[in-house]
């Protein structure tokens, strides 16, 4: 039956690959057909002779942070002087919503205490790369998009660490430090790598660029393949409950991102845009980061079945968007008046 799904949704994949209309949800599928094989057969992921393949997780990741940097530039940084209210707001919603949100779902699920702290550390990380395709494919605030997800992404050392003593400090140790040491290895420094990069070889080295985000895209497969293999007991045993949470979470990072801006005087494209940061996290970086704190087959679940899921649910919405003119949509009447009081 593994094999069989596997073949499935990889046909399917390559399918909506070649359709125009269908492209954005090819990963979604190769997800699945990644995680339908790692599931069926974990023991030919878990271990490569004596490696254990979740020592990979990390190198993977850094690569996946490096293509990121290198479609960053310095505009990115001065936007934040260009957009500041669009900038302060997409950051504190983001930073407060979504581990408040990952918090309070592990409760009413009732979920072991590690699956929650999990939880809670995928909505304590920083946007990812996906939040800004999405962001262009719902005709919003790219620019901004971009913006909230390098200075999330720069601050995550500092921020992630206090909001996981913060939510998570009674269900796991919490070490502030180590963790902080560990996302400035695993983000700061292969963006700041890639930033570089791009500064410097942006013109000579354009088949890189090209093909950094097929490499990511792999990278982000194999990662999520590995710790689903490493996760195989508890998703047989809390599966369907972590996915309907991760529903939860996404939808409601959507609905109080977006409203959150809304009732902040922001434009429709910028509500749309922080919608996408607040409900998309980046699932990699959460992954690192369960791996370095030696509970990846517990803690890093999260993040292997909310990733794929954010995908999927983005492409959905960015599609809804996209056939609805940002310039068409009226600001309530109840927040206008409110505005011009």
């Amino acid at each position: 039956m593994g094999v069989f799904l596997s073949i499935f949704f990889f046909a399917l994949a390559l399918f909506c690959q070649r359709q125009k209309n269908t492209a954005t949800f090819s990963f979604t599928f190769f997800v699945l057909a990644a995680v339908s094989f790692s599931m069926s057969f974990p023991e030919r992921i878990l271990t490569w002779g004596t490696f254990e393949t979740k020592q990979l997780i990390v190198p993977l990741l850094q690569i996946i942070m490096f293509g990121m940097g290198t479609t960053m530039g310095l505009s990115d940084f001065s936007n934040v002087i260009k957009m500041p209210k669009g900038v302060l707001i997409g950051l504190l919603c983001q930073f407060t919503i979504m581990p408040i949100v990952g918090y309070s779902i592990g409760a009413l699920f009732q979920f072991p205490a590690e699956i929650t702290a999990g939880i809670i550390l995928i909505g304590s990380c920083p946007g990812g790369l996906a939040s800004n395709v999405m962001a262009y494919l719902a005709k919003a605030n790219v620019a901004l998009s971009i913006t909230l997800t390098t200075i999330a992404t720069v601050i995550a050392p500092f921020i992630t660490p206090v909001l996981m003593n913060i939510f998570a400090g009674e269900l796991i140790p919490i070490n502030k430090v180590a963790m902080m040491i560990s996302i400035c290895k695993m983000v700061i420094l292969p963006v700041i790598l890639g930033v570089g990069f791009n500064y410097i070889a942006k013109e000579r080295a354009r088949g890189l660029f090209t093909i950094m985000p097929k490499v990511s895209m792999f990278a982000i497969l194999f990662i999520i393949m590995i710790i689903t293999a490493n996760g195989q007991n508890y998703l047989q045993t809390i599966g369907i409950s972590l996915f309907f949470a991760a529903i939860m979470h996404n939808t409601i990072g959507y609905f109080m991102g977006y409203w959150g801006a809304r009732l902040s005087g922001l434009s429709e494209k910028d509500c749309r845009t922080i919608a996408f940061e607040v409900g998309m996290q980046n699932g990699g970086l959460a992954s690192g980061i369960a791996v370095e704190m030696g509970r990846v087959s517990s803690l890093g679940l999260a993040a292997a079945i909310f990733g794929p899921w954010m995908n999927v649910s983005g492409s959905v919405l960015a599609m809804w968007w996209k056939g609805r003119d940002p310039e068409s949509i009226q600001e309530p009447s109840a927040i206008s008046s409110f505005q011009e009081q």
